[in-house]
């Protein structure tokens, strides 16, 4: 949904925020999101992360079941 926003729509929506807002309170806003944005992204990776381990854990187990079948 975000990547068809372009340039223009952008700049509508910081201009609205900024009326809601104002000028004093952007800033807070920005870091807000930006926290919570790079929060997001290393839970995500950190999901990754634990698949791949539970993936890497789960083949030796495999490939024995495997051998003796």
């Amino acid at each position: 949904m975000l990547s068809n926003i372009g340039i223009p729509g952008l700049i509508i929506v910081l201009v609205i925020a900024l009326i809601i807002f104002g000028p004093s309170k952007l800033p807070e806003i920005g870091r807000a999101f930006g926290r919570t944005l790079t929060e997001f992204k290393s839970a995500a990776k950190g999901l990754v992360t634990d698949s791949d381990h539970d993936e890497q854990e789960k083949k030796p187990a495999l490939a024995a079941v495997k051998k003796e079948g």
